[in-house]
């Protein structure tokens, strides 16, 4: 355990804290301040991936940073006077978005599929159709290796289906995201607070 760690008086004040960063690279995306959500995105995955040291979490930060900027450029070369081209926007390439996530993963070690799962959800999460569910099987991946279990989400007998409570969240929070309200945004914290506090009592 880090001392950073230690410092904190509990886990669930640890999780509120990443809830908020979390949150905070996602705005800074959204107002393209990309050192802003280098820096918010770096701390919470140095946190959650315990793994590796800090340089490498924040170089798989930065590669998080850069699917979401080359996310941009493929969308921002396919809209005018701010509607998109749906058709054309699900034709392009989005290979570039795509190197990134897979960089990410390389990183970390988490599954290759994480790549394709989270390059294909954030196109339909513009183009239209079910995004939801690769980004919950993304993330299933990711916290696989945040949490350092192999089966998560190991659920007990009955209803086997599903990608576990806190994919589900994160799912959740970037439907809370997309309504831009001071009051969604709350929500959004409040829903990644027991993310964040799963992977750090799975550290403990």
């Amino acid at each position: 355990m880090s001392a950073q760690q230690e410092s904190w008086e509990s886990v669930t004040d640890h999780a509120e804290f990443l809830a908020e960063r979390v949150w905070d690279g996602f705005v800074a995306h959204d107002q393209r301040d990309r050192m802003a959500a280098v820096k918010a995105f770096a701390t919470v995955d140095s946190s959650q991936f315990q793994h590796v040291d800090d340089a490498t979490a924040r170089r798989a930060a930065v590669a998080y940073v850069n699917a979401l900027w080359k996310k941009d450029e493929v969308e921002d070369a396919h809209e005018t006077d701010g509607e998109f081209d749906r058709e054309a926007l699900d034709a392009a390439d989005w290979g570039p978005v795509h190197e990134n996530f897979a960089e990410r993963a390389r990183l970390l070690g988490i599954d290759e599929d994480y790549a394709d799962l989270s390059t294909t959800a954030w196109r339909r999460h513009k183009t239209g159709g079910d995004y939801w569910t690769p980004i919950m099987r993304a993330q299933m991946l990711e916290l696989r290796v945040a949490l350092g279990d192999p089966e998560y989400p190991r659920k007990p007998r009955y209803g086997q289906s599903g990608f576990g409570p806190e994919a589900t969240r994160y799912a959740l929070a970037v439907e809370l995201h997309d309504y831009r309200s001071a009051e969604h945004l709350e929500q959004g914290k409040d829903v990644m607070v027991p993310y964040y506090e799963a992977i750090l009592r799975a550290h403990e």
